[in-house]
């Protein structure tokens, strides 16, 4: 395998040199080089989830709901195992109309082969281990990408690893979005895609990349379709740039074409269930589209950063979990600066061509510095509606250059490492002054373990199965607020039961279909409102009961039948007491106190 710019790798002419004493001690030390490696990625990916691990009460203090989703997720994974369920769209959430789980983060790649601890530890613990070596899995794939095919020497390969795989971004995201922590099909993707060149192989090729693209889709699209466009910028610089290179373009094509048939074929199906099955919309919301990376951020540190606290990030992200793009001063000159440097490699250009078109991209519509409108128009305001396009969170874009920011990383130390065996006299001052600026820029960005907090206990009325009698004949369970983004506690309830108990409504990504709804068919965070859980997210807002009106009642047994509700159920939270006055007034039902929660047998209304 030849790296683009070099000459032969690990399997070229090292390959033909003679068995002897010295390469087998070379080849023992770099073993011992890649188990201290692995040690670190462990390390650090256990460092950042740390008080996860330390308190099994703990949860994701900045990100509540999601870390509630994928238990959710996780728990279907293993429903679809154990009860063969169908995986792509679910009946155990937003009673009657279900979910759309390929329009959602379905993560069926991983929690599939998780169910096993699924079963026997619960949906927390499969979380955990699924954000924990997701991380550990993404740092050894680049790891043995960079030191295997395109740098070849491991010191630099850890570097720029360690930082695709623990860079600010990767660590906000560690906020309970375990599917875009776990990368390490990126390498992947990547490295298949640099051997469809190999004559002779095209078909073999074609199939095992096809085979990681299905495996990626099954994890993330966002990503994916990232990597496909910066592959296809990197591929096509290359074809027009490498008159040497022409001659593989055949064996190229052939295999790309085989693994677009296979992958094709299929994820037709899925992929249609996706974007024409029950459940599905078109798009995301503008608002959310317009969740864009601040300029300024570029240069700011995440809040965990060593350097980094809420202060220096505050105004710049629209979440502790969304901030992709905070590289700091001193990592954007040094990136600058191996730019310059590196300039004459062709895969230098491309990375950077790349890294500025993922940039402008992950500006959105409008220009935003430090918080304010600058009125200078972005390139998405071209392209965010287009199909695809128009299911992005445009601050993503900036996402993607880690792994730029951790290859250019990687290619450096390697020309440093270069510099220093050329000029051994020289070799000490060298050695120090690349520390040095290295240090200065990475040690700032340094992870921090993920703030955690004690989440709400599932409630002893669920642990105890008491509520199934109340679900019987196919009902649900109507929790008070009714699940959504803002509070999501009850689908952790239901992950629990192994998706047993069937909720209504939920926090999921669904159509607005609402007749007059501004943007008719694009993805909501839940089912779209209806009368009577307006009225409890109005008091779960603002702690007070709203009129109740001879209209609400009527309305409250409307959504009650709708939903088919067998029960309803509120745990200890802010604003309980207002919540039972309201639902106690609403329907005329006294509530019963039962297992640490307060419930209202709703079967004689939905009758």
């Amino acid at each position: 395998m030849t790296t683009p710019d070099s000459g032969p790798g690990p399997g070229g002419a090292a390959a033909d040199a003679p068995e002897g004493p010295e390469r087998r001690d070379r080849f023992g030390r770099g073993r011992r080089v890649d188990a201290l490696a692995l040690l670190s990625f462990v390390a650090l990916a256990f460092w950042v989830t740390a008080r996860l691990w330390l308190d099994p009460r703990n949860g994701v203090r900045d990100n509540r709901s999601d870390q509630a989703q994928f238990e959710w997720m996780m728990a279907h994974g293993a429903r679809v195992v154990t009860h063969f369920a169908y995986p792509f769209t679910t009946d155990r959430m937003n009673v009657p109309d279900g979910v759309n789980l390929m329009a959602n983060t379905s993560v069926l790649s991983v929690s599939l082969p998780m169910t096993p601890i699924t079963v026997f530890f619960g949906p927390r613990t499969s979380f955990l281990l699924f954000l924990t070596f997701g991380m550990i899995a993404t740092a050894v794939a680049w790891y043995f990408l960079f030191s295997r095919v395109l740098v070849r020497a491991r010191g630099p390969a850890w570097l720029g690893a360690t930082f695709c795989a623990f860079a600010p971004a990767m660590v906000s995201h560690a906020n309970a979005h375990p599917n875009i922590v776990s990368q390490f099909v990126v390498p992947l993707i990547i490295w298949r895609t640099l051997r469809l060149a190999e004559p002779g192989r095209w078909l073999p090729n074609g199939v095992l990349l096809a085979l990681v693209i299905v495996w990626q889709a099954f994890l993330n699209l966002e990503i994916l379709l990232m990597t496909a466009i910066g592959l296809g910028v990197i591929v096509a610089l290359f074809a027009v740039g490498r008159r040497d290179l022409r001659q593989r373009i055949r064996p190229f094509l052939a295999g790309l074409g085989v693994a677009a048939l296979l992958a094709g074929a299929l994820l037709a199906y899925p992929l249609y269930v996706q974007f024409f099955g029950p459940g599905a919309y078109q798009g995301l919301s503008r608002l959310i589209r317009g969740y864009s990376s601040d300029l300024g951020s570029f240069v700011a540190y995440s809040r965990e950063s060593l350097a980094g606290s809420a202060r220096t990030a505050v105004g710049l992200a629209k979440n502790p979990t969304e901030e992709n793009s905070f590289f700091g001063w001193p990592l954007v000159i040094l990136v600058v600066a191996l730019v310059w440097w590196l300039r004459r490699s062709l895969l230098v250009i491309g990375l950077a061509v790349l890294g500025l078109l993922f940039t402008v991209l992950s500006l959105g519509r409008e220009v935003i510095f430090e918080g304010r409108e600058t009125g200078v128009p972005g390139l998405w305001a071209l392209l965010e509606d287009l199909p695809i396009l128009h299911s992005v969170v445009p601050t993503r874009w900036a996402l993607a250059i880690t792994p730029i920011v951790g290859l250019l990383l990687a290619l450096g130390a390697e020309r440093v490492r270069t510099l220093a065996v050329r000029h051994p006299v020289a070799r000490p001052e060298i050695r120090f002054a690349a520390l040095t600026v290295f240090a200065m820029a990475l040690l700032p960005l340094l992870p921090t373990p993920l703030p955690a907090t004690h989440l709400d206990p599932v409630p002893r009325f669920v642990t105890s199965g008491a509520w199934r009698p109340y679900v019987e004949g196919g009902r649900s369970v109507v929790t008070l607020p009714l699940p959504d983004t803002n509070y999501a506690e009850p689908l952790r309830w239901a992950a629990v039961t192994g998706l047993d108990m069937r909720l209504a409504r939920g926090y999921f990504l669904g159509p607005d279909d609402r007749p007059h709804a501004e943007e008719r068919g694009a993805a909501l965070f839940t089912a779209p409102p209806r009368p009577t859980s307006s009225f409890f997210t109005v008091i779960r807002r603002t702690g007070a009961v709203p009129p109740i009106t001879p209209q609400a009642r009527v309305n409250a047994v409307d959504d009650l039948r709708f939903w088919r509700a067998g029960v309803v159920v509120l745990a200890p939270q802010k604003h309980a007491d207002t919540l039972r006055r309201g639902m106690t007034e609403l329907t005329g039902i006294r509530p019963v106190s039962t297992g640490g929660v307060w419930i209202w047998d709703v079967r004689p209304l939905t009758d």
